[in-house]
């Protein structure tokens, strides 16, 4: 199914305009978006186009010789975008949690979470089929609760996203004192990690991100690789896992959180489908994502986990021994740096957006337009550098950012989205009953996660402090 055929699932009103339209009725006018309206307004007179993705590449294909049509397609379309945005950090924290909570709890939730944020990733597609003009949370929070949602929405969204720009930051470091065997010190290794990610956050368009997205992907896997093979030649754990295991709850409950962060790319969908040429084939996109997340959590988590043991490491890539930590952090150091600036350029795009919708400013090609890109980029990555500094764990600050704002980004507010989306109709039929119940599971879930996760993440945060 495309998002083109959810207008009788969602039973909005989406339809094409006609000689008519002005005389309907106003929610059907709501429901419309007229050009303007759209994130980035009429692009045919800019001199910088964002939206041109699309998913088998982008405008620029068609000009390309026949025979290399295939692989630049591949290379440009915005299904790997999402995937470097998603799969880097979070992997690596998942051989500890089967560590924490066993093997058979580990691989059910990995399961289990993956299916579910393919459902709300769906949704997500869905409300911004309904609404063309969203481009962002903070939007979708003016649509349903108006002037004070945008507020809370796009406060929320700026606060997670840097903070995992934060935790980008940190692995940087972590990588660069297992490379140096810290030769200097960690305040400055996460000085150069600010200064990498903001000079590769510089492009305005995600289709320029996107070449650096293929390398992002390629090192995570050669990294993971590298370390699936170290371990299993080495056995540090000595093949002794555990199906189950006896932990407190704050740690346990920290551990199961650190899966939530790894499906947390919801957070950028929207602007993501924004930058899409046609934004009814995101289907493919999320699906190709879901597919290559959950098959890789769970063969990374259970050979890892299965040959480290229960002192496996967080990040995973320090499981192994002698050189072959440096080997795979090395291989990893593009994953580390792409994905982290993937995620502040959705940030940043929220600013730029929020600031010159609708002015014509985004669209130039000139000093002034890239300048105040720059800066927007300059302070988003001094914030967090500082976080950064100020949660020097790994696992305890992804649990932390996991609980308070994942939780509501991948399962949560996708809840909300349809029941908005659905508002009067829940009792239709069976199908749409069951689907009711189902968003109400979902926003429950998100509730559920951010209130008995935070503390925990919280706690631990000081405990690590005060040590």
């Amino acid at each position: 199914m495309t998002l083109g055929e959810t207008k009788n699932e969602a039973d909005v009103t989406c339809s094409n305009k006609t000689s008519g339209d002005e005389e309907s009725s106003f929610e059907a006018k709501s429901l419309r978006s007229k050009e303007s309206d759209e994130p980035f307004g009429d692009e045919s007179e800019s001199e910088i186009k964002y939206k041109i993705m699309t998913w088998c590449g982008n405008e620029y294909v068609a000009k390309l010789p026949r025979q290399t049509n295939g692989t630049s397609q591949w290379l440009l379309m915005p299904g790997k975008v999402m995937i470097a945005e998603t799969i880097s950090l979070g992997i690596l924290s998942l051989p500890s949690v089967l560590a924490e909570i066993g093997m058979v709890g580990g691989v059910i939730l990995i399961l289990g979470l993956g299916a579910l944020a393919t459902y709300t990733g769906y949704v997500i597609g869905q409300f911004k089929m309904a609404y063309p003009q969203v481009h962002n949370m903070a939007d979708a929070g003016m649509i349903m609760l108006g002037p004070m949602g945008r507020e809370i929405f796009g406060i929320a969204q700026m606060l997670f996203i840097v903070f995992i720009m934060g935790s980008h930051i940190l692995t940087f470091s972590i990588m660069m004192n297992t490379l140096t065997s810290h030769a200097t010190c960690t305040i400055a290794f996460g000085l150069a990690g600010l200064v990498v990610s903001l000079l590769c956050s510089l492009p305005r368009t995600l289709h320029k991100v996107s070449y650096m997205a293929v390398a992002s992907f390629v090192s995570i896997i050669a990294a993971v690789l590298i370390t699936m093979i170290g371990v299993g030649v080495e056995r540090p754990g000595h093949n002794i896992i555990q199906a189950t295991v006896n932990k407190s709850f704050p740690k346990a409950f920290l551990a199961t959180i650190n899966i939530v962060f790894a499906y947390a790319g919801h957070v950028g969908f929207f602007t993501f489908i924004s930058e899409m040429k046609q934004p009814k084939e995101y289907t493919k996109a999320l699906y190709l994502l879901q597919g290559a997340n959950v098959s890789m959590y769970l063969m990374v988590a259970v050979v890892i986990y299965h040959y480290a043991g229960a002192d496996v490491s967080s990040p995973a890539l320090g499981s192994t021994s002698g050189i072959l930590p440096k080997l795979a952090y090395g291989v990893a150091m593009p994953s580390i740096v792409i994905a982290g600036v993937i995620n502040g350029h959705v940030a940043a795009k929220y600013c730029y957006v929020r600031l010159f919708r609708g002015t014509g400013k985004m669209g130039q090609r000139t000093w002034g337009s890239f300048a105040r890109w720059a800066v927007i980029v300059t302070l988003l990555w001094s914030m967090a550098w500082v976080i950064a500094e100020a949660i020097p764990v790994f696992n305890d600050l992804l649990g932390l950012i996991s609980a308070l704002f994942a939780s509501w980004f991948t399962y949560g507010l996708s809840g909300v989205f349809w029941l908005f989306l659905n508002y009067g109709r829940y009792r239709d039929n069976k199908r749409t009953l069951a689907l009711t119940a189902l968003n109400v599971l979902v926003f429950l879930l998100g509730l559920f996660i951010v209130s008995l996760g935070s503390f925990p993440g919280e706690r631990r945060c000081v405990e690590e402090q005060g040590d």
